[in-house]
């Protein structure tokens, strides 16, 4: 039983994933039909990631409160309808409304997927295993997007991308309501929506700010952190317990987590308008051109999950450092006529890394918190992925649009990379460690560590 509901979990987070990325090599084409620019397309992506990172904690409690299979159907059932929608929109406008919507459903599947998966796998070594395949599953799904949505595209158009999500939600649907069983925390959180509206201005003002190059707006994403952080320490269960991060493993794993994504969207974003629009490549050729990254996702995600269980996080996270500085480097001078073979390479090396990051990065946000927290703390985990995703599209975006030179993005891209190295190391060390065990003494001192 517990395979199967770890199945179920992996398949609708596998439809998330794939969702993020397979939309990325159709830009181009929905562009060109839509009559979009460059900042259209940038919120096509950006919209669906941005909200789901707002949503992504909020969804998280109100499932412990009315059951985590409920939520879990509902965000399958969402998610299923506005894809639908969005392979109907007539506009760009509409197609941003439509994965809005989208993204609401899918706030409500990662964080209660791996809550279901947390109070499944109790033993923690099965546990590291398990959250190995959910991270994998996840890095894989993300991969492969381009390689899928560059086949669609070319063979039935840019629409028939969200065409694929309603099969699979459908069968999500069905098998979750055979085989998962319904839970809820014992004692659930509070709403807080004071928290929630500030995260959702903090988010959204500074995905505006930088895709629109307004600074009005990043003034006020700056005054909503504030008010974060001086709300939320008052309230008994705040939406996000910033004493999370006084934990060295977590607060790291954060930030990795963003780096890391923020690399990876703005990897997809780069190539794709590189591919298509100065090598003139057909989108199913620009997808096929990422298949050396996807099959090395699918190759060293899974290996990343065993090594976790076994050794911890460091590995794992060193190889994804040093694998996306190396790739990212290799492209700071592309052009026209960079030979494949360089690009080749590149996609290896890069598909390696990212293959390699995610399984490490959710252990080490969950090592050592107390098990009713384990849930919150993946949340805020996958929370920061989502945001590191939004802000990877947004700033390269900007950089390619402002002039500033081919490299400088790239450039950019590898320091993000840099910084997912160095902190590898700080996430794993002794006083990392025991700064997590003094954090979940605090948080719950009766708890079991997870």
């Amino acid at each position: 039983m517990k395979k199967k509901v770890l199945l179920i979990c992996s398949l609708s987070l596998f439809m998330v994933g794939l969702d993020i990325t397979v939309v990325n090599v159709a830009l181009p084409s929905l562009g060109h039909e839509l009559h979009a620019g460059v900042s259209g397309l940038q919120w096509t992506v950006d919209a669906y990631t941005v909200v789901m990172a707002s949503l992504l904690m909020a969804a998280g409690s109100t499932a412990d409160r009315l059951g985590r299979k409920r939520v879990f159907i509902v965000g399958l059932t969402v998610f299923s309808v506005a894809s639908l929608l969005c392979s109907l929109a007539p506009s760009v406008e509409l197609l941003v409304a439509f994965r809005v919507l989208q993204a609401v459903g899918a706030s409500m599947l990662n964080p209660v997927a791996m809550s279901i998966i947390t109070n499944t796998f109790t033993e923690p070594r099965e546990r590291a295993q398990a959250v190995g395949v959910w991270g994998a599953v996840f890095g894989i799904s993300m991969a492969l997007g381009p390689v899928v949505g560059g086949t669609l595209v070319s063979a039935v158009g840019w629409r028939s991308i969200f065409w694929l999500n309603v099969p699979i939600g459908i069968a999500a649907i069905l098998l979750t309501l055979r085989f998962v069983p319904e839970s809820r925390a014992p004692n659930p959180r509070r709403a807080d929506p004071v928290g929630q509206i500030l995260v959702i201005v903090l988010l959204s003002t500074l995905t505006y700010g930088i895709i629109e190059a307004q600074p009005a707006a990043l003034a006020v994403s700056v005054a909503a952190l504030v008010g974060l952080v001086r709300y939320e320490p008052g309230r008994a269960e705040p939406l996000v317990d910033l004493r999370f991060f006084r934990s060295i493993p977590f607060a790291s794993s954060i930030v990795i987590s963003v780096a890391a994504f923020a690399t990876f969207g703005g990897f997809l974003f780069l190539n794709t308008l590189y591919l298509q629009t100065q090598r003139g490549l057909a989108p199913v050729d620009a997808g096929l051109m990422t298949v050396p990254m996807a099959l090395m996702t699918v190759f060293a995600a899974p290996l990343s999950g065993r090594i976790v269980g076994r050794r911890g996080p460091r590995l794992p996270l060193a190889i994804a450092g040093v694998c996306m500085v190396a790739a990212c480097a290799m492209l700071t001078g592309i052009g026209p006529e960079t030979p494949l073979a360089q690009l080749f390479a590149a996609y290896v090396v890069f598909g390696l890394g990212f293959g390699f990051v995610n399984a490490p990065i959710t252990n080490t946000a969950i090592s050592g918190m107390p098990r009713a927290q384990a849930g919150v703390a993946a949340a805020i985990a996958t929370t920061s992925r989502q945001v590191g995703q939004t802000l990877g599209v947004a700033g390269v975006g900007a950089l390619a649009a402002s002039g500033a030179g081919a490299s400088v993005p790239w450039w950019t891209l590898t320091a993000c990379g840099a910084a997912v190295l160095v902190l590898g190391f700080v996430a794993t060390a002794g006083r990392a460690r025991e700064s997590a065990l003094r954090t979940a003494a605090e948080l719950n001192p009766e708890a079991l560590p997870a």
